[in-house]
């Protein structure tokens, strides 16, 4: 059985498998601890209980060394969990060389052995919660009729200007790995209308910033006949949703990462909602100089959003600086039809989103207007001449959610391999 089923087993005989997370003696008494994937379990050895074959895999188990362990399960007060396992027989299946990672560690020590950090406590937690993350929101996309498509990675065009992607030869041709998925799923929704995709996106931007991962899982949502304010509350439910579902189902590893399921639970409707132009203002009377035109760096966000206790919508940007794909206000084209969500205790930017150009004419216009290659972009525009219909979409990069639900320190964190500017190993 799994270590989180022991406590249901008092005075029986179970078998666990794990790995040795913690070893200490204490004259003819040895106390391990062990971890799997559900948690950790005190476990004793003692001589005239613990069989002599076993009793030496103890003594040569070091810390890291996989095992199968018997015993009987009895309450126990002082052990980290309120159990022990008085060890019967212990069987040392690998055992381990001394282990690189101790307590006191720089973070390029542990970058450079991710593959050994990962069986962290910390980050085996983490994991799990990032798990449980990307169920929920397909869970919630299952019950809101949305469908899960599958676009491809390799692509020709850039969904935004192309700029800032990753070349690569595709058999003699350039092509690139995708910065969004976006335009893929817009040719579904002439099919399925609501759909979306949970698919590793690429940026190649120099960025060095605790926000910024060159590869990021991106969830990305289109929807026939949604308005911008449609799907500005589209991500306000998802977020509920989500929060609601950690809070009520993921207590035991909300106490084991630290987080205070309060910020949680305030995570419901309406979010506060700021125009680009108010934004601006805010920043001015906070010292920051911005003027119009200038976009938002992570040390704006965070002083717009620093003591926001929910999400922040900033809408109705400036259409010079936005996106080829991105409508403009008909009531007001200087602007777009747009918004980016900003999470809370300054953790950024988590969602962008807009209402997408679906005239011919305006389209084409626009990518011209941007410089962008029509021959690449001839696919897409073709959508706009066999029944195109209003719609909108967003894409969220589920690191940056992560980070913030865990406040965590870095998105590095987040993800299980890093990828960053300096950082492709291992």
């Amino acid at each position: 059985m799994h270590v989180s089923d022991v406590g249901s087993n008092v005075g029986k005989e179970v078998e666990l498998r794990g790995w040795v997370y913690r070893k200490r003696s204490s004259g003819s008494i040895f106390f391990i601890v062990l971890r799997d994937s559900t948690g950790i379990i005190q476990m004793s050895a003692k001589k005239g209980v613990t069989a002599d074959e076993s009793w030496k895999a103890v003594g040569d188990a070091n810390i890291e060394a996989s095992i199968i362990v018997n015993g009987t399960v009895k309450e126990e007060k002082r052990a980290p969990t309120g159990f022990e396992l008085e060890i019967k027989t212990m069987k040392l299946v690998g055992n381990a060389e001394p282990y690189p990672i101790t307590e006191y560690q720089s973070p390029e020590l542990l970058l450079d052995n991710r593959h050994l950090w990962l069986r962290s406590r910390k980050m085996t937690d983490i994991m799990r919660f990032r798990a449980m993350v990307f169920k929920y929101f397909r869970d919630y996309f299952f019950e809101n009729q949305f469908w899960e498509v599958t676009p491809p990675l390799i692509t020709k065009a850039g969904g935004e200007s192309g700029a800032d992607m990753f070349a690569l030869d595709y058999f003699g041709e350039k092509a690139y790995l995708t910065q969004s998925s976006q335009l893929y799923l817009e040719v579904e929704i002439s099919a399925l209308e609501k759909v979306y995709c949970l698919v590793p996106s690429y940026r190649a931007e120099k960025s060095r910033t605790i926000k910024h991962l060159a590869e990021y899982w991106h969830l990305e949502v289109e929807a026939a006949y949604y308005s911008n304010k449609d799907n500005m509350d589209l991500q306000e439910d998802l977020l509920s949703y989500l929060c609601g579902k950690i809070v009520k189902e993921q207590t035991p590893l909300l106490e084991s990462l630290g987080v205070d399921k309060k910020r949680l639970e305030a995570i419901k409707p309406p979010f506060k909602r700021l125009t680009y132009s108010q934004a601006l203002e805010e920043l001015n009377k906070k010292g920051v100089k911005k003027e119009w035109l200038d976009d938002l760096g992570v040390e704006d966000e965070r002083m717009l959003t620093a003591e926001e206790k929910k999400p922040m919508f900033i809408y109705k940007w400036p259409l010079k600086i936005k996106s080829f794909y991105m409508r403009a206000d008909p009531d007001d084209p200087e602007f777009a039809l747009n918004s980016d969500l900003q999470a809370p205790q300054g953790h950024g930017e988590i969602i962008g989103g807009s209402e997408r150009i679906w005239d011919y004419n305006e389209l084409k216009s626009r990518i011209k207007e941007m410089g962008l290659s029509e021959k690449n972009y001839e696919w897409y525009t073709d959508l706009r001449k066999y029944g195109s219909v209003p719609h909108s979409g967003f894409g969220l990069g589920t690191e940056r959610v992560i980070k913030w639900l865990l406040d965590l320190d870095h998105i590095r964190d987040a993800i299980p391999f890093p990828r960053m500017i300096n950082r492709i190993y291992p």
